[in-house]
């Protein structure tokens, strides 16, 4: 009967929280947010060598005091920089879904930072950049979209699949939030594998709290396999971290087996290859998620935390 009774009062439970969950979406959806999107990459593919004077008024950042005019006007006839610009221009001739998103973004921002106001958003091309896709401060984003033409675009050929994988439109506004999220984070440490952990997991907790509608698989970068594969071994992978005592190592080779951007974690098994890279960043954001769900503390709150107190209080489990 006490079985009973428990399960009964945690069915309850999570129902109340649902319940104040959508409350809360409901008062975020109602929030204005008033911004647009100015399309420099198009306003560059479309210019002429006599609008320059027009562009570099209206886009003063975009343009170096020390590069002549000259070489601004090759780049805007350069046969391989038009090809670029309108492989863009397919792929978002127009950037209403993304919009839409960022929007999704803002107003979550707006709600639980009042201080937040929409910057201004601009989208361009970086050459195939993708260390550099998105750049974040307090009053404007830039979004280098030929970073976003879908994973097995030719331009992507000669990266890495597991990080052309993430070169889809679908990735935009988890990039932004976790630019975002680097604003808000605070630790005063990063030298363990815990601490690199936490770190990370904050930083995907912040997506949960900031974009809801996007799934689990699309905060992390993951595919669905890769997600469910996740999911599926956490208390292996858990095991795996307490048994060879990783969490408070400093060894510096543990980021790139567990944290880096990778083809798959580096366990050094046989299960190597069916694994996805990062997994110590996916298992940082269950212990976090797992200490919010403990401790109820607001957002801000746990991006500032310490990461041994977020350990301590969550008292982690890895699913089973």
């Amino acid at each position: 009967m006490q079985i009973k009774f428990n399960i009964i009062i945690l069915f309850i439970l999570v129902l109340l929280s649902c319940d104040d969950d959508s409350k809360i979406e409901k008062e975020i959806a109602k929030i204005e947010t008033d911004f647009t999107v100015e399309r420099f990459d198009k306003a560059f593919f479309e210019a002429l060598p006599e609008n320059l004077l027009e562009l570099k008024s209206a886009y003063p950042f975009f343009f170096s005091k020390h590069i002549p005019d000259s070489i601004v006007i090759n780049r805007m006839e350069d046969s391989l920089q038009n090809k670029l610009l309108n492989e863009v221009q397919q792929t978002f001739p127009d950037f209403k879904t993304s919009k839409e998103e960022l929007e999704g973004l803002f107003k979550h921002l707006k709600y639980y930072d009042k201080t937040f106001k929409a910057p201004r958003v601009i989208t361009l091309t970086n050459d195939v950049a993708y260390r550099d896709k998105i750049i974040v401060n307090d009053s404007l984003v830039l979004i280098a979209l030929d970073n976003y033409l879908g994973a097995k675009h030719e331009f992507y050929q000669n990266i890495p699949m597991f990080i052309a994988a993430n070169l889809n439109k679908n990735q935009i506004v988890s990039d932004v939030a976790n630019g975002y999220a680097k604003k808000f984070i605070f630790q005063t440490h990063r030298k363990t594998l815990l601490d690199e952990m936490i770190y990370f997991g904050k930083l995907l907790y912040f997506k949960d709290i900031m974009i809801p509608f996007k799934t689990d698989a699309e905060k992390i970068g993951y595919s669905d396999v890769q997600i469910k594969w996740a999911e599926a071994n956490e208390s292996q992978i858990w095991s795996y971290f307490i048994e060879k005592e990783l969490l408070y190592s400093t060894d510096p080779k543990l980021p790139n087996r567990f944290i880096a951007d990778a083809p798959f974690s580096k366990f050094y098994l046989e299960l190597d290859n069916q694994s996805p890279g990062r997994l110590g960043q996916y298992m940082g954001w269950q212990i976090v998620r797992s200490y919010a769900e403990k401790t109820n503390e607001d957002l801000l709150t746990i991006m500032q935390t310490e990461p041994q107190d977020i350990f301590n209080k969550a008292k982690f489990k890895p699913k089973k």
